[in-house]
């Protein structure tokens, strides 16, 4: 979602990923002056060290992402989300920037009533959390870091992730027409993938005033409890029957919200829409058909 957005800028992009999951979104962008490709490991010394020599600005996507990819893999996950960004940082030069893609699930579970500012204590409850939290810190004590802490993100992408809350959930709503919920009252901040796409390349383009700052990338509007994102679900499947479970828990027990406002004021707004990504989510499920859509 984000390389082709680089590339309309005018600015060339070296990809470096292993297709850990056998994703071919990068090959849509192989005929497009500037773009190349480098099939290799980010944990390699050996494949990173002239590759971040050539580069004005560093953008660490390479991670395994969620609780539950990182608890079944947790030697690769702090391999890939602590490890090669120190080896990342240690290869680069000091006024190569850096926009790195933290999560704000570090923020765990905190009460859902106050607003998570950038200067909220972060205390997440999962080793995803932890190892973005342990890499955040490793990178702010250099400079020209920028850090977006990106909130759940929902929408269709080339390499859709049905582990996501909404996607998940439009899924689930959309395939069996019911929905079990635990801990309906716990909240979340959402952002469509598409304006997460867009926020990178706004820290591009403005990485001198934004450097050394950490930021809450979210839509203010998206601020909501399992509850009422299910509820808006239901406005799309009326059938949709919907079991807030009382006894057991969800292994994922983050909740907060948080205030984008430094953002905002930095230039950038997440303009699309929960409705918006719902409707997008159901016109692609029409299209899905089995296969590896989970990263664990």
């Amino acid at each position: 979602m984000l390389t082709p957005r680089i590339l309309d800028q005018g600015w060339s992009v070296t990809v470096v990923d292993n297709l850990l999951y056998g994703q071919s979104g990068p090959a849509a962008c192989a005929a497009r002056p500037g773009f190349r490709f480098v099939l290799g490991d980010v944990r390699e010394e050996g494949v990173m060290r002239s590759l971040v020599e050539e580069a004005d600005v560093l953008l660490p996507l390479a991670a395994i992402v969620g609780q539950k990819a990182c608890e079944r893999a947790p030697r690769l996950a702090r391999e890939v989300n602590v490890d090669a960004i120190a080896l990342l940082n240690r290869l680069r030069r000091p006024d190569q920037f850096v926009i790195f893609p933290m999560t704000n699930s570090g923020y765990g579970a905190t009460t859902g009533q106050v607003l998570c500012t950038e200067e909220t204590e972060l205390s997440p409850v999962s080793l995803y959390g932890r190892t973005k939290v342990e890499a955040e810190r490793i990178l702010r004590a250099t400079p020209n870091v920028v850090v977006l802490r990106l909130a759940t993100v929902f929408g269709p992408s080339p390499r859709l992730r049905l582990d996501l809350l909404v996607n998940d959930f439009v899924y689930r709503a959309l395939r069996d027409r019911f929905l079990v919920v635990f801990e309906k009252d716990f909240k979340r901040n959402f952002l469509h993938i598409e304006d997460a796409a867009d926020c990178f390349v706004h820290c591009i383009r403005h990485a001198r005033e934004m450097g050394g700052e950490v930021y809450n990338v979210g839509a203010d509007e998206a601020n909501m409890s399992k509850e009422e994102l299910v509820r808006l679900v239901k406005t799309y499947i009326p059938d949709l029957y919907v079991h807030f479970a009382e006894v057991g828990s969800d292994p994922d027990r983050r909740n907060y919200i948080v205030s984008n406002e430094k953002l905002r004021r930095a230039g950038f707004v997440a303009r699309r829409t929960l409705q918006q990504g719902i409707e997008e989510l159901l016109r692609s499920y029409a299209m899905l058909r089995p296969g590896p859509y989970h990263n664990a």
